[in-house]
């Protein structure tokens, strides 16, 4: 009975370990799309380009011109000395809505921009996170081995003071020790490395330690592949931001359109008379309206500007086939990382229990009889070798999934 309240105690502890670091890895999310400069300098952007619609459609400002006669040009009703002008450009109809549709489709597009680098950040986020977990593991298991190696150095002691074994037992030991330790600091060093980076992504102290869970959580994908890829060509901030840069020229195929046809003027003038003969005031006079209208005369500049934008949206339409090609090439690389790493995960787990039978018998002959100690060391490294196998599939494959909803615009 109580090895059965042991075994649900260490389950629960697994599983609330596992919940806490999915806590953790939202937390840092959260934290990296408020912090992070790359993503704050998107948004930025996108911000600044909403406010280009407001500029593009208000009307061009009014012109006011003021006149003085040098040589005050005399009439019936006294000498004209000065004059005011008033006057306002009326661009054709629909031109200024074709130009807001442009920009208003612009900061569109440059919004997805900004929801590709929140996602990019996610994904990067997420792959570095799932490293600084293996890299901890990497670590305890190699402590692990420092601790059964000191058993067996005593072990082996032991048994060459009684004559039972060569003293090359414990020279392999001191090597393999060694090695343990030089592979111990790299990954010190490493981990230093990797919490460094991680911090500058969620521009935080870098000396901050990363929380982890003692066992990484295991998620598996619940669609079919071709609905994936379904997803990636429908919901890829990429592909979106292209589509909305082609109907952006669409409008700006309409404004080259209205841009070939007559621009109004309307307008007044009031001109100020002074004193006349005999010392009589004039009567100043008031024109109004004053109409005027731009001739577009020139029709090959009209031509270039719609064939330039003819040439553009068929650049535009390669350059959509190009990205969904290289989205669907990367899908097909991601989706291969996510099946290997779900089959090394259950390879590693059966090879690991199988390494941990073999090195519990090969450990009871050692100490019961004259065993050759090299195939101890031979099964502990294997042993060795699966736990660091199977904590990095474990963290490829949770990768690979974070990667995966990336080019699916999640």
């Amino acid at each position: 009975m109580r090895k059965i309240n042991r075994i649900i105690t260490v389950l629960f502890l697994l599983t609330s370990s596992v919940a806490f670091g999915q806590q953790e890895l939202s937390a840092y999310l959260k934290m990296g799309a408020e912090n992070n400069p790359g993503l704050q300098a998107r948004f930025k952007e996108y911000m600044a380009a909403l406010e280009l619609a407001p500029q593009v459609k208000a009307l061009p400002d009014p012109q006011l011109a003021f006149a003085y006669f040098i040589e005050p040009v005399e009439t019936r009703m006294g000498p004209q000395e000065f004059k005011f002008s008033l006057s306002q450009m009326f661009p054709w109809f629909g031109t200024l809505k074709a130009k807001e549709n442009i920009a208003v489709q612009n900061a569109k597009a440059r919004y997805e921009v900004f929801l590709d680098a929140k996602s990019k950040l996610f994904s990067d986020i997420s792959a570095n996170y799932y490293n600084i977990y293996f890299n901890k593991k990497a670590i305890a298991i190699t402590n692990q081995n420092f601790e059964i190696l000191s058993v067996f150095k005593k072990l082996a002691a032991v048994k060459v003071e009684a004559g039972l074994v060569s003293a090359v037992d414990g020279y392999r030991i001191e090597m393999e020790i060694g090695d343990l330790q030089n592979q111990l600091a790299l990954l010190t060093d490493k981990q230093e490395a990797l919490e460094f980076s991680f911090n500058k992504l969620l521009n935080t102290d870098p000396s901050n330690e990363v929380d982890t869970p003692d066992v990484l959580w295991e998620d598996d994908i619940r669609f079919a592949k071709e609905a994936l890829l379904d997803s990636v060509r429908s919901n890829n901030h990429k592909l979106l931001g292209i589509a909305l840069q082609q109907e952006s020229l669409k409008y700006r195929k309409i404004l080259a359109n209205k841009q070939g046809k007559p621009n109004f003027n309307l307008g007044f003038e009031y001109t100020i008379v002074g004193k006349g003969d005999n010392n009589l005031a004039g009567k100043d006079a008031f024109v109004f309206p004053k109409a005027g209208i731009t001739i577009p005369l020139y029709r090959n500049k009209y031509k270039a500007m719609i064939n330039e934008v003819v040439l553009l949206e068929t650049a535009k339409e390669m350059d959509k086939a190009n990205t969904q090609n290289m989205l669907e090439s990367i899908f097909e690389n991601s989706w291969k990382d996510y099946k290997d790493g779900h089959r090394r995960i259950a390879l590693y787990i059966s090879q690991l229990e199988l390494a941990n039978k073999s090195l519990n018998l090969l450990e009871t002959d050692y100490a019961t009889g004259n065993k050759n100690f090299e195939e101890i060391l031979r099964m502990e490294r294997k042993v060795l070798k699966y736990k660091l196998e199977l904590e990095k599939a474990r963290a490829d494959k949770q990768a690979a999934i974070a990667f995966i909803y990336y080019l699916m615009g999640k």
